[in-house]
């Protein structure tokens, strides 16, 4: 038995800098083989999380968005063509001319997105999605383990999604007792990334510019964010009044409140595998970019960076106790 990671567990030691201003760093980053883009931030491709107004600033602030599977064709095809050239669709295993519709439509790539990726019918939906379409990315997830993201690379895949169970909303491994520590499942999929040359998504379990950090110099080229989008006054989230001020609704694609809008209910023999609730919405989605991008360029030149790449050659990690996360916060009483 190994042991493995969460973000709290571990911390970078500082390295030597000679970088003159925070706004030097390059946040460029590789989204998936092929692609480019200018920020190393995604939002997460849920249903409480990306609209068309968060699409429109993510795309401004040189990200791309992901739109949702869960929503009609129709709608999809509207996405599509109101962002052609300019977005992702997602997709299950299922209805596959569907998806290569979309990629005829404009779509820059296609992100399979299935709970656990590591299986027989995601290779089979990558070979037949890249054979009709080999232009076309595919970014495919959810795996945590290297031999997963392997696999995923030989079927085509042209990034990989890391993370299962470590979401705000998400209690897979409460209810299955599987999923790796997030920061293990980075790094042990970096370690293969980095010969195979497929950037690899960190999905999960981002709560502030920490824990973005942490991710980018365990290896991930992009961080996925989903809790702390959904709390944006841009996002596809519900909003309502509460006794604090205004609140949205951020739910896990596996919990029962979206089981019974979407499918009218849980499947026999099967369990809720997330939770949904209410949060406070904090701000824009321009301001929470803003302060996550702040925070991974004051970490680069903490880690003597210029690039990302850098950041992760040189990250330099040690283990820590619950007491550095306490020693770490302010203490004004």
């Amino acid at each position: 038995m190994r042991h493995a990671f969460t973000y709290d567990d571990v911390a970078l030691v500082p390295q030597f800098n000679n970088i003159p201003s925070r706004t030097e760093p390059s946040l460029e980053t590789w989204l998936t083989r092929k692609l480019k883009i200018n920020i190393p931030i995604l939002a997460a491709n849920m249903d409480t999380v990306i609209s068309e107004e968060l699409a429109e600033i993510l795309i401004e602030q040189g990200s791309i968005p992901i739109y949702h599977r869960f929503t009609t064709f129709e709608d999809q095809m509207k996405w599509v063509k109101k962002f052609k050239g300019k977005t992702f669709i997602s997709c299950g295993i299922q209805k596959l001319d569907d998806t290569r519709k979309l990629l005829d439509l404009g779509a820059l790539g296609a992100c399979i997105d299935v709970a656990h990726g590591h299986s027989d019918r995601m290779f089979q939906h990558i070979e037949e999605l890249k054979r009709t379409h080999p232009n076309h990315a595919v970014i495919a997830g959810n795996v945590c383990t290297a031999m997963a993201y392997h696999d995923l690379v030989n079927a085509g895949a042209d990034a990989v999604k890391v993370g299962v169970g470590p979401g705000a909303a998400c209690t897979t491994r409460m209810v299955t007792g599987f999923g790796v520590p997030q920061f293990s499942a980075v790094q042990d999929c970096a370690r293969i990334a980095e010969k195979l040359r497929v950037p690899l998504i960190a999905d999960g379990g981002i709560r502030t510019s920490r824990d973005v950090v942490l991710a980018l110099a365990a290896g991930a080229s992009t961080v996925m964010v989903g809790k702390l989008f959904a709390q944006t006054e841009e996002s596809a989230a519900k909003k309502r009044k509460g006794r604090r001020g205004r609140e949205a609704k951020f739910r896990g694609q596996a919990s029962a409140d979206f089981q019974n809008e979407f499918y009218g209910g849980l499947k026999a023999k099967t369990v809720a595998e997330g939770i949904d609730f209410w949060g406070p919405v904090t701000g824009t989605a321009e301001d929470l970019i803003n302060l996550l991008l702040g925070g991974i360029r004051s970490g680069m030149t903490y880690g003597g960076a210029r690039s990302i790449k850098e950041l992760q050659r040189k990250a330099e990690f040690v283990q820590v106790s619950p007491a550095y996360i306490h020693e770490s916060r302010p203490r004004p009483d």
